[in-house]
């Protein structure tokens, strides 16, 4: 099969899973405007496609590497939500090419931060992308490997969560705000929460190479507890950045997706070695990451309306 097909290069980046970056960018923006009343389009459009382009690096970078240390090639179980892209093991594209591409994205994502660093006070859009793009690519890249060593989980949540909200807010405002670091948890929960059901189909792969995220390191058993914490902790947490006074009580609108998450912890709880049948939850953690995202930026949006 002749490499760099164009279907193949939209497999590549993973793109149905750039919700991770847009969600983030999307509540950033929200909160700036219910909060200050600013909006700047240009900003948000290149503070979107700057996080999508980082997200897209990543992603590349992290299957060439999963190939390198033969983490994906042993893998004969991938499913839609895990495994890897599988250009490279299908032999669609070269996994040099693959490398070639990250480095491009990360290249195209730098030269978006430059401008919006330039154009905002001080240095902060700067400091956050170095350290969303090194964390990103040294994920699975050699010898770091911050995904193999426990510390992809966190890493994740604050680069596509809290990191990205504040650094967004930022953009839009020139200020950074603490209560805005609060408010953006469940966004950070919610995505290492997709990440975290991911790797449930992955656990015998992963063991095998020595990949040890929260799920090998506690078996796929106790691991569920750590997936009940991040899905309900984020209603939580929502709830008491409510009581407190620093969100919108427009915010409470998430708890209509609390359903969904029931039904995604029974599937896993009964299903947690079964990679088949684990799917509709893997889908459900997804879609939940982004309809509360949404759903929380919507509130923003209508607690700014009301407030003027």
């Amino acid at each position: 099969m002749k490499e760099g097909k164009f279907k193949d290069w939209l497999a590549a980046p993973r793109l149905p899973f750039l919700t991770a970056s847009t969600v983030p960018v999307i509540f950033g923006t929200a909160l700036a405007w219910q909060r200050t009343g600013q909006f700047n389009p240009l900003y948000f459009l290149l503070t979107l496609v700057g996080v999508c382009l980082a997200q897209m690096g990543a992603n590349m970078a992290n299957d060439y590497y999963d190939h390198k240390t033969t983490d994906d090639d042993i893998n004969k179980n991938p499913t839609p939500f895990s495994g890897g892209s599988r250009v490279i093991q299908e032999g669609k594209i070269k996994a040099a090419s693959i490398l070639k591409a990250s480095f491009l994205c990360y290249g195209l994502g730098a030269i978006i931060a430059l401008y919006l660093n330039s154009v905002t006070p001080g240095n902060l859009v700067l400091i956050l992308a170095l350290v969303g793009f090194l964390s990103g690519f040294l994920y699975t890249a050699t010898p770091v490997m911050f995904g193999y060593r426990g510390f992809g989980e966190p890493l994740l949540g604050l680069n596509f969560g809290t990191l990205t909200v504040i650094g967004t807010y930022y953009v839009q405002t020139f200020r950074f705000d603490w209560e805005v670091f609060w408010i953006s948890w469940p966004i950070s929960f919610l995505i290492v929460a997709v990440l975290y059901i991911n790797q449930f189909p992955d656990y015998e792969p992963d063991k095998a190479v020595n990949k040890r995220h929260w799920v090998v390191r506690l078996g796929r058993k106790k691991a569920t507890y750590g997936y009940y914490a991040l899905i309900f902790g984020s209603y939580l947490w929502v709830i008491v950045t409510v009581i407190i006074g620093i969100l919108t009580p427009f915010a409470l609108i998430v708890l209509v997706t609390l359903p969904k998450a029931l039904s995604a912890s029974r599937i896993l709880r009964r299903s947690y070695d079964k990679i088949l049948e684990l799917i509709p939850a893997n889908a459900a953690t997804i879609q939940m990451h982004l309809l509360i995202g949404l759903l929380l930026s919507l509130a923003c949006v209508v607690g700014g309306l009301v407030k003027t």
